[in-house]
């Protein structure tokens, strides 16, 4: 039976992931009456932030200065304007929120985060690594701090002042509701509406029921889209795929759950938003298929070290300096000139034991789960983590035997192992071990790897001593079919530093804000052309906080 229902609120949030948590939880903190909404059933609150690995982007902090890396804004800047590339008239407020996030991350937002207990883990990582010039793509310096407690301790503080908030009377939580429209009145936005979905059962990430039972208005002083980006919707994202990465793949796996369709994009447009940099996007070359899949086309990305051996379909090595970790758009700019939608990892299992990180909350149990004994046992013993042996186990795109030969047998009988030409991928590997040998190199891959070994943090837990990967001591020999991942969208809806949604004329729309991934992260698009990695729940924090502060004002 249809059923319609009206509220009023001062603050209404649309979707309930980081920066929507964020952003409800600062107005809250105002004094404001607040409702956050959300398509998805309750238990997917904190959306993909959730999923995640937890990782946080932070300039010359203590944990840095604890490894021994020397950091400084000057430096992060240089990196993520090197990186960003922005060349675009629209992207003047990026370019702004760029500059006001790197202040963030160098100087509050660690505190910040402390001071809601928030942990982190004190190794820090060397995400993409770069491998260009001085003013090139890449993090000159370890900067990924991974949060004591991934995804879900990244999320905790913000859902825990969400349900205070609840459970006093000053926020309501309406799951079910999805957004058709957001109203508009003398050219400001009033509120949304749109419709109530049946009520499932559906656990987290699980695909959920689009029945509509009813429809809903809601009249609000400030509307916040905080709704996040496209990556669950393949169709979208081969839309918006742009020319200079090549045709969009025909086979991806979904690095998202399948929530994240981008349908709030069209809402805001229509009410007059200016969407910007829509052609700019994040997806991963590293996927493997999950073989315990949670919503459909789970893929899980490997976070790689540096050292395997990384081919294309053909067996072709990838050029320097397109090494695992170094550059991940450089990476799929240039497999998607393969005319292959899949490439390949050879390497040792020396090496997957010591570098092979599965990006997620559910494949860190012992980071998850804040569990040392476990860390301790996963981390620095012998043997690949538990997930990690699991894929190994159970993965359907790995290949694991005793020896070369009977390595490239198992490649080749994979699906698209006939692309392989199995001679060049014998010589790429009999080469690689060669130059192993010798202390001197013109390997540039080898020579980056015992380069990175002076860094305490690659030596302890993340890059392997080099050995050939053919060594038996080292063995077995493992491959591993590699699949284009969806993940982020890189713009969105343009704001300005207060989070106001902007029209056409650059204008902001009275009433209208927007947050994290759906306005790009900031400004439609904070990260330009690439990310340095950390940054995707730094800028849904440092957004929603935005937003939040000055919808409630």
């Amino acid at each position: 039976m249809s059923t319609s229902s009206t509220h009023e609120t001062d603050v209404l949030v649309i979707g309930w992931g980081l920066s929507g948590l964020v952003a409800a939880t600062e107005a809250v903190a105002a004094g404001r009456r607040v409702t956050v909404i959300d398509q998805e059933p309750r238990s997917n609150l904190g959306g993909q932030a959730w999923w995640s690995f937890g990782g946080l982007f932070f300039i010359d902090s203590p944990e840095q200065r604890r490894m021994g890396i020397r950091d400084s804004l000057e430096l992060a800047r240089e990196d993520w304007f090197g990186n960003a590339g922005f060349d675009r008239p629209e992207d003047e407020w990026p370019r702004r929120w760029a500059e006001a996030y790197l202040q963030f991350a160098a100087g509050e937002k660690r505190d910040w985060l402390r001071e809601r207990g928030v942990g982190f883990f004190p190794v820090v990582g060397w995400a993409e690594r770069g491998g260009y010039g001085a003013i090139g793509p890449g993090n000159s310096v370890p900067r990924f701090h991974i949060t004591w407690g991934t995804g879900p301790g990244i999320v905790a503080p913000f859902a825990d002042a969400l349900f205070e908030a609840e459970k006093a009377g000053r926020l309501t939580v309406l799951p079910r509701h999805r957004v058709t429209e957001l109203t508009v009145a003398d050219g400001a936005v009033t509120g949304a509406r749109g419709e109530i979905l049946a009520d499932s059962p559906a656990d987290r990430g699980e695909e959920s029921s689009r029945e509509v039972v009813g429809s809903f208005e809601i009249v609000a002083g400030a509307t916040i889209v905080a709704s996040g980006g496209i990556g669950g919707n393949h169709d979208l994202v081969r839309r918006m795929w742009p020319e200079r990465l090549g045709t969009p793949p025909q086979h991806m796996l979904t690095g998202v759950p399948a929530y994240v369709d981008g349908s709030m994009h069209d809402v805001a447009r229509s009410a007059g938003a200016r969407l910007i940099n829509e052609d700019r996007m994040w997806h991963y070359v590293e996927g493997i298929t999950n073989w315990d899949p949670v919503w459909p086309a789970h893929g899980i990305r490997i976070l790689p070290g540096p050292s395997s051996l990384w081919l294309d379909a053909t067996g072709a090595r990838l050029p320097v300096p397109l090494f695992p970790g170094f550059d991940t758009l450089g990476t799929l700019a240039h497999l998607r000139t393969t005319g292959h939608d899949h490439s390949w990892f050879v390497t040792s299992l020396k090496i997957v034991e010591k570098e092979f990180a599965l990006s997620g909350s559910e494949q860190n149990p012992d980071l998850t789960g804040k569990d040392v004994q476990l860390l301790l046992k996963s981390r620095l013993a012998k043997g690949p983590t538990g997930p990690v042996q699991a894929f190994l186990d159970e993965g359907p795109d790995f290949v694991v035997e005793d020896d070369l030969e009977t390595l490239l047998t198992g490649m080749a009988a994979m699906p698209g192992g006939d692309a392989l030409d199995l001679d060049r991928v014998r010589r790429e590997v009999i080469a690689r071990d060669r130059e192993i040998e010798n202390d001197f190199t013109k390997d540039a891959q080898i020579g980056m790897l015992r380069s990175m070994r002076a860094y305490r943090g690659d030596k302890l837990i993340r890059t392997a001593a080099p050995h050939r990967l053919q060594d038996p001591a080292a063995g077995p020999m493992v491959a591993v079919k590699l699949h284009v991942l969806t993940r982020k969208s890189l713009g969105g809806i343009q704001t300005d530093l207060d989070g106001r949604a902007l029209d056409a004329a650059g204008e902001p729309i009275p009433g209208l804000y927007a947050a994290g991934e759906a306005s790009g992260f900031g400004g439609g698009g904070v990260h330009g052309y690439r990310a340095l990695e950390g940054t995707f729940l730094g800028g849904c924090l440092f957004s929603g906080r935005q937003a939040g502060r000055a919808a409630a004002r």
